[in-house]
């Protein structure tokens, strides 16, 4: 092999094809969202299909033999990774305490605009907070508390609501047991009605803001 073909990249890293094959299998395979084929590896490591399916079955072969709290396995015609059946209490205890986390204020707050205004964009619930909504929703629909809920006929935003989840961790037997919130709805049209124009919209088919309007809203960290 020329000097040439084994010079570093700019960024001082090494080519693909020279990486040691075991670990950057490993490296690879912790990011892949599905199964993996072996000619799909063998291509990405510009490697041989054969010198890369002995190489999983050695490593699968020895996380076995160490007893690790994962294995590798051939499913589906592709390779990946998955956690040992007989640590799977280890794994649910630690889903669930994720799943019974403490919300944030943040998220309080905006759960409490989707539960009264829904179904509701995230434009509109970024109008009533005053700020970037975007990081919350998503915290919100992963906890599996809000869903989607169809899309709003005039500019194509999705609406989003409250699900039975939220109705079982509330206590509530339906959104009408919510408690009475007229007091505060008038102060609440005001902050949307000041903040509307000047809250760009969030939702991914809004067309963008005009240049000349001065965005004066936070983002939540």
């Amino acid at each position: 092999m020329s000097s040439e073909e084994t010079t570093e990249s700019p960024a001082g890293l090494r080519t693909v094809a020279d990486l040691e094959l075991k670990p950057a299998l490993e490296a690879v395979l912790m990011v892949v969202d599905e199964p993996a084929t072996e000619e799909h590896l063998a291509k990405i490591l510009e490697r041989p299909r054969r010198a890369v399916a002995d190489t999983l079955r050695e490593l699968a072969d020895e996380y076995t033999v160490q007893g690790r709290g994962f294995e590798l396995r051939l499913v589906a015609g592709g390779w990946r990774f998955y956690t040992r059946p007989e640590y799977a209490a280890a794994v649910e205890g630690f889903v669930l305490d994720g799943q019974q986390a403490r919300l944030t204020q943040a998220a309080l707050e905006t759960l409490a605009v989707v539960a009264y205004r829904q179904p509701v964009s995230r434009s509109r619930v970024s109008a009533v907070r005053g700020v970037n909504c975007d990081g919350v929703m998503r915290t919100l629909l992963q906890r599996g508390l809000v869903e989607e809920a169809g899309t709003e006929p005039e500019t194509g935003a999705i609406l989003y609501r409250t699900t039975n989840y939220f109705l079982e961790r509330m206590g509530l037997r339906g959104l009408d047991e919510l408690p009475e919130l007229a007091p505060f709805l008038p102060e609440a049209e005001a902050i949307e009605a000041e903040t509307q124009e000047g809250v760009p919209s969030f939702d991914p088919d809004a067309p963008d803001p005009d240049s000349d309007v001065r965005d004066t809203t936070t983002t939540e960290l």
